[in-house]
């Protein structure tokens, strides 16, 4: 069963979904034109020093259309400047990363700054599923591997403890393997503060940390206004990740895709994840980005007053509130081993 913390949408249940219409249809492509050759904005990753685009493509969707398309988006993506591809382990049973793989070869592993993740605990599962991402990626170096679904209170002693996964990724980018080490969840900002701590107590400080940023996690259980300074502080790489969540918050109609993803750009973040699992929806997201000017103060205000009441309860962000895009409490094997 494929993880869903990135993109998955949880199934649509008449009773919670209430009144509510289902999110917009999504834009068709050529519906938005982007012109030859234009690039996207580039931030810098944190303390890194690396230049990765304002935008990154997500993983998770790759999986959900066909091979040819998800090389397609890619292709496109890469051709605008999107050098950031997220991924990870477990997406889509593997597909995801095989088919990112395939998409850069011919020369456009160069082109890209590539993330994966890794939800092994133990330094045995997780060295496993490093040399597994690797493979399905074709590549002998990933730039950015980062511990997947940090949502449990005892995820950060585990990662840390003797013969824990971060023993294995130290060891593996002192090998070459990778670069760059971060984490990433979306249950409780509380955890996030927790994992930064047990980190900061063994003397590590992560290069990347992704979460949840967009106009309803400000009033709920928020990570930007728990997390977010911190990482500013300690000149960690932020990944905002969920800023349309899977298409949630745009049901309850009181926002719209461009001016959510618009939101999460205007964060201090180093990038803003967003799934594209059709042309229309990268042009959509990539023309955000070519036109992209921060949100002003009174901008900011009108959207935050309108997104208040549909984000009181969490509801419209479910990643937070249900267990239906936990991929490893669904299949606990893979914090303990690297089989699918």
């Amino acid at each position: 069963m494929a993880s869903k913390e990135a993109s998955g949408k949880p199934a649509k249940d008449p009773k919670e979904a209430g009144n509510e219409a289902d999110a917009p249809e999504k834009p068709a492509e050529g519906q938005v034109a982007i012109p030859a050759g234009a690039q996207i904005g580039r931030r810098t990753l944190g303390r890194t020093g690396e230049s990765v685009s304002m935008l990154g493509l997500g993983g998770f969707h790759l999986g959900l259309t066909s091979e040819a398309e998800a090389i397609r988006i890619v292709h496109a993506a890469l051709d605008h400047g999107m050098n950031f591809l997220d991924n990870c382990w477990d997406y889509n049973d593997g597909v995801s990363e095989k088919r990112l793989g395939k998409a850069l070869a011919g020369g456009r592993r160069a082109k890209a700054f590539v993330m994966t993740k890794l939800d092994g605990r133990t330094r045995k599962s997780a060295a496993g599923q490093l040399e597994q991402s690797l493979e399905r990626l074709q590549t002998d170096v990933i730039d950015l591997v980062q511990i997947h679904e940090v949502i449990r209170p005892s995820d950060p002693d585990r990662c840390f403890a003797k013969g824990g996964c971060i023993e294995a990724l130290l060891e593996a980018r002192q090998a070459g393997k990778l670069r760059y080490i971060g984490f990433t969840g979306h249950k409780d900002p509380s955890i996030h503060l927790a994992m930064l701590a047990r980190a900061e107590q063994a003397g590590f400080v992560f290069d990347s940390v992704q979460m949840p940023l967009n106009a309803m996690d400000a009033h709920f259980r928020s990570f930007e206004q728990a997390v977010l300074p911190k990482l500013v502080e300690k000149k960690i790489g932020v990944l905002g990740m969920k800023s349309l969540g899977a298409g949630e918050l745009l049901r309850p109609r009181v926002a719209g895709a461009r001016e959510l993803l618009r939101y999460s750009l205007s964060l201090p973040t180093s990038v803003v994840i967003t799934g594209c699992d059709s042309m229309g929806v990268l042009e959509q997201a990539l023309d955000v980005a070519l036109h992209f000017k921060p949100l002003g103060a009174e901008e900011r205000r009108e959207l935050l007053a309108r997104t208040a009441p549909a984000a009181a309860s969490g509801k419209w962000e479910g990643f937070k509130t249900t267990g239906t895009f936990d991929g490893t409490n669904q299949n606990p094997h893979w914090l303990e081993e690297a089989r699918l």
